[in-house]
């Protein structure tokens, strides 16, 4: 696995798409994971500090001890970890907004059988910026043309499956997204353009490094499948000054 940084107190990964973080109820006859695979390269324990859905791909933030993991998880909790994803979504995105959109917990029913199902909707905010869009002369939905976007999310809380169900809420679902988005555009994009992948990636991650308190910019390049489509759809200027620009 493509290790974008590793010290003695953190290790950050570019993980696929498909890889699970951990071992879970959810898929239990999965075999590979991202904690294995990287315990196994590198040759020591890690902790995980965060999660990333499995179809999701990008950085994924791992500590070196169990200290290290309590450290750096105070910083996740309190929401002062900076995140930036790229997504491809359905339509013409508005060209800058925040969604504030409050989410209820989202229960699985093998896993989560004991949780509380009368939990109230908790505060999630996402902010977004419409890089780039495509029009292609393809009736996919009721028009004769179909439109998407390349999408800047920067999610401002921590919810499971937060863009992903923001985006669905303002009309302009995930590509790729089986559970938030539109079978039809999904199945296109697959079968067309080879992109069979949940179009979501955490391109850029910024944290305070728990030794030195300076802050660590991590970034991850997006993989083929991705990135064919970037390409195809013209948009790969776009995706290469956006992630060579430093962040202030």
């Amino acid at each position: 696995m493509e290790i974008l940084y590793q010290d003695d107190e953190l290790v950050a990964v570019n993980k696929p798409s498909g890889l699970l973080v951990h071992r879970s109820m959810i898929d239990r006859h999965e075999t590979r994971f991202a904690l294995q695979e990287v315990r196994n390269q590198i040759g020591q324990r890690v902790y995980p500090l965060h999660r990333l859905d499995k179809p999701t791909s990008g950085v994924l933030l791992f500590a070196l001890s169990s200290e290290i993991a309590r450290q750096m998880g105070q910083q996740f909790e309190s929401n002062r970890v900076s995140k930036k994803y790229l997504t491809v979504v359905r339509g013409y995105a508005p060209e800058y907004g925040t969604v504030e959109h409050a989410l209820k917990e989202e229960l699985d029913k093998m896993t989560d059988r004991k949780a509380r199902t009368d939990k109230p909707a908790q505060e999630a905010i996402t902010e977004f910026t419409r890089l780039a869009t495509v029009e292609i002369p393809v009736a996919i939905d009721r028009y004769p043309q179909s439109r998407y976007s390349l999408v800047e999310c920067r999610p401002r809380t921590g919810r499971k499956h937060q863009i992903r169900r923001h985006m669905k809420h303002i009309a302009h679902p995930i590509i790729g997204d089986a559970k938030h988005g539109k079978g039809n555009h999904n199945r296109y994009f697959a079968t067309h353009f080879g992109a069979d992948r949940l179009l979501l990636a955490c391109v850029e991650m910024e944290v305070r490094h728990p030794v030195s308190g300076k802050k660590l910019l991590l970034k991850a390049s997006l993989d083929k499948r991705f990135s064919d489509l970037v390409v195809r759809f013209g948009w790969a200027q776009n995706v290469v000054e956006y992630l060579h620009t430093k962040t202030p």
